[in-house]
């Protein structure tokens, strides 16, 4: 994963509870830590390597320990995590990600927080949704994450939104491919907690649209979340969910929102405006070719923020 381009709002810092970390859930991030350091002396020949290349990224200074509390099955591929972080001084800005410490294992994983900032607030949760790869971050996650497990998290990134109450009202166009939703259902979260919050969080949200594309609907992760949040906010938050391999029926509880086929450049660019903030997130291929089009399109490129994963 690497940060490319960014709309940059203020930091909001959320309100934090009083959690305190067990002793071994200490140990584990002070072992983070020391982990972290030496491996930031060591230049990896992994083109794949997460701490290597994210060097340059923004981080925070917290390491904290952080307790699995929950495991689930998202897809055939993805299993979720719920983590209860321990340290008060962690917080996140929705579509930020975290560096992930294993207790044992040398590399480390770089996994798109998927919550909203106000979970962690309100219940001192976070959650992360991980593809089943040979990275052994993810095949600890798959083969070997329970209940009860140990870890260690830090935040980092510089893809997310965050408005400041003396911020203009923007609408946002959401585009993810594949797991590229994760930090995107960060974003989403947050913009239905905004407009939960109404005048009360000083900032006036404006639309959302949200443009999810996946092989299958099998693949498409926390589709009834997505769902619940389009009905809970009629008018304000829409989605389109593209399949590009669909070979069953879709169901009657996905329709009329599901399309077969990839996302097209005219769908999106019926919804560019200069009041349009554009948030992307999948495969290369897919994140070049819509911020291009997007350029090409007079949209300001601060106004396009895109996250690459590989």
């Amino acid at each position: 994963m690497a940060c490319a381009a960014v709309w940059l709002p203020g930091l909001r810092r959320g309100c934090v509870g009083a959690l305190r970390a067990p002793a071994a859930a200490s140990r584990v991030a002070a072992s983070a830590s020391r982990h972290l350091a030496r491996t930031s002396m060591m230049k990896s020949r992994r083109k794949t390597d997460h701490l290597e290349r994210t060097a340059s990224v923004i981080r925070r200074e917290v390491v904290s320990a952080a307790r699995v509390c929950g495991v689930a099955r998202e897809s055939p591929t993805v299993r979720s995590l719920r983590l209860q972080v321990a340290d008060q001084d962690f917080s996140f800005k929705a579509g930020q990600w975290v560096d992930f410490f294993v207790p044992g294992v040398s590399v480390v994983g770089g996994f798109s927080i998927c919550s909203s900032p106000r979970l962690l607030e309100q219940e001192r949760m976070i959650e992360l949704a991980v593809k089943y790869t040979n990275h052994p971050p993810a095949l600890w996650i798959h083969n070997e994450c329970a209940v009860g497990s140990e870890v260690a998290v830090r935040v980092g990134g510089e893809f997310f939104f965050d408005p400041q109450p003396a911020d203009a009202s923007r609408n946002l166009v959401l585009i993810a491919g594949g797991v590229g939703i994760n930090p995107l259902l960060s974003i989403l979260r947050h913009t239905a907690d905004l407009h939960r919050a109404g005048e009360g969080c000083g900032y006036e949200m404006g639309t959302v649209k949200l443009f999810y594309s996946a092989k299958t609907t099998s693949e498409l992760l926390f589709k009834k979340n997505i769902l619940d949040l389009v009905n809970e906010f009629p008018g304000k938050i829409a989605c389109r969910l593209h399949v590009t391999k669909q070979t069953t029926q879709v169901s009657a509880e996905l329709q009329p929102y599901v399309t077969e086929g990839r996302i097209t450049e005219e769908e999106i660019r019926a919804h560019s405006s200069h009041e349009t903030l554009f948030y992307i997130c999948g495969p290369p291929p897919m994140t070049e070719f819509f911020s291009k089009q997007l350029e090409s399109s007079h949209v300001p490129r601060e106004h396009i923020c895109f996250e690459k994963w590989w």
